[in-house]
């Protein structure tokens, strides 16, 4: 059915334009940082001007329904790139800076085959601008994971002007060109990434291009830029300095799709946009400024606040535009949506989680590839770590926590069962109305797990 589809979508001429010399459509997936899941334009904010991505939402698809991969960085990035649960990526949490673990143990495993690994073996060139935070040592970092070309930091998180770590000591500059410290003291890393993301795109006609796009922006520290602080000066503390942040980086995106749009690039550019995980309420984040909406938690939580985020996909040669799906879908869906639209074959014994989305993109009367999906952080053999399963509208969290501290557990909601169809904001436990319900996805969550625990 989906060979038809594309089929008369070709014949009515939908298709023709994209056909060009370079027969592989290029594709830009751009992923943001700590940013809530309400705030876009296209998303149901009202105080915060996202024009651009507001834009791209007008020229594609958006979903509403869409969960992150984890609710923290370092797992997050791991599932998309792989189309992979983190779990079975082998990457359980944050990957710790290369001073704490100098041997380099944590990070990606480099048997996991990335997005860009996928790309590069069928003919595209591959580029990383923003954020690595998957790796320190050389084959854990983006030049060992099948990105041609790396620009950007490779840690969690950096100052955007001095280019520093931006945690606690010590002071460590993290700014990179592949595998090259480089120094451009005073300049706005959003400018930067701007900057080489026109050089990438501009690079080597020849080939098409794959490019993730990271953003740092808006994880702490919010640095928006001046003119954004004026616009929003009327907002209260900390909402003005995150909203500022997130124009600056909505601008950031403006300027490479026009970009895109002037060297003729643009109809042939699968975009994909999202953000990694719901907003953060860390210290370093004045202790908030993003909106979840009607959801409760948080980065950090497995709550709809800290996994569910805005997810957009735009390529007007072949796809809808200006329509939105309601079904539930995942980052990992990503790798075999995109390689399904690329006409990549993914090798046989490359068993992933993602399910493509094409279908569903194409026809909103398509159900949701998934009938389950799981989450968790932390060791498998620690019994606290938290986890979630979901099977249709019931999700199971195991050890729950709502960093907002809009929601309080207790040691009856250790298994906490919620029902998003009736209730998206979790704030009731309906573990003791339905145990069946409840045995059958926490079950469901043992076996998916087992094989991680230190006993199997």
């Amino acid at each position: 059915m989906l060979k038809l589809i594309l089929a008369l979508l070709l014949l009515t001429g939908i298709l023709s334009h994209s056909l060009h010399a370079q027969e592989k459509p290029n594709v830009l997936v751009i992923l943001t940082d700590d940013q809530g899941y309400k705030d876009l334009g296209s998303y149901g904010s009202t105080d915060i001007l996202t024009p651009n991505l507001d834009l791209l939402a007008e020229k594609g698809v958006k979903f509403t329904q869409f969960y992150a991969g984890a609710p923290v960085c370092s797992p997050s990035r791991a599932s998309l790139l792989t189309g992979k649960y983190n779990f079975n990526a082998g990457l359980f949490g944050n990957v710790a800076p290369p001073h704490v673990d100098p041997e380099g143990k944590s990070g990606l495993p480099t048997s996991e085959i990335t997005l860009a690994e996928v790309f590069k073996a069928n003919g595209y060139r591959t580029g990383l601008i923003g954020k690595w935070h998957l790796g320190h040592i050389p084959e854990k970092l983006p030049n060992g994971q099948g990105f041609d070309y790396f620009f950007g930091h490779q840690r969690g998180c950096i100052d955007n002007y001095s280019h520093f770590f931006y945690w606690s000591g010590p002071n460590l500059h993290d700014l990179y060109q592949n595998n090259q410290e480089v120094y451009r003291p005073g300049q706005f890393f959003g400018d930067l990434m701007v900057s080489e993301m026109k050089g990438f795109i501009e690079e080597n006609d020849a080939k098409p291009f794959f490019a993730f796009w990271a953003i740092n922006m808006p994880h702490y520290p919010y640095q928006g830029n001046p003119k954004w602080l004026e616009k929003y000066s009327e907002l209260e503390s900390p909402r003005k300095e995150y909203a500022a942040f997130v124009s600056t980086l909505d601008e950031l995106i403006g300027e490479v799709y026009q970009h895109l749009s002037a060297t003729g690039k643009l109809d042939n550019t699968i975009i994909v946009f999202q953000s990694d995980h719901g907003h953060s309420v860390e210290e370093r984040a004045f202790f908030g400024g993003g909106d979840a909406g009607d959801f409760n938690g948080a980065k950090f939580s497995m709550l709809e606040g800290g996994i569910r985020v805005p997810a957009i996909i735009s390529y007007p040669a072949m796809l809808p535009q200006n329509e939105s799906r309601t079904h539930w879908a995942n980052s990992v869906d990503w790798l075999p949506t995109l390689a399904e639209m690329a006409d990549i074959k993914l090798e046989t014994d490359q068993q992933i989680d993602g399910k493509s989305l094409l279908p569903l993109i194409l026809n909103e009367k398509e159900s949701s590839p998934h009938d389950v999906m799981y989450w968790a952080t932390g060791f498998p053999d620690n019994e606290n770590h938290p986890w979630a399963v979901r099977k249709g509208p019931w999700k199971l969290l195991g050890n729950p926590n709502d960093p907002t501290g809009n929601l309080n557990f207790g040691a009856a909601d250790k298994l906490y069962l919620v029902n998003l169809e009736k209730d998206v904001t979790e704030a009731e436990n309906l573990a003791a109305d339905h145990p069946e319900i409840l045995k059958e996805l926490h079950q469901l969550y043992k076996n998916w797990v087992n094989p991680f625990t230190s006993g199997n």
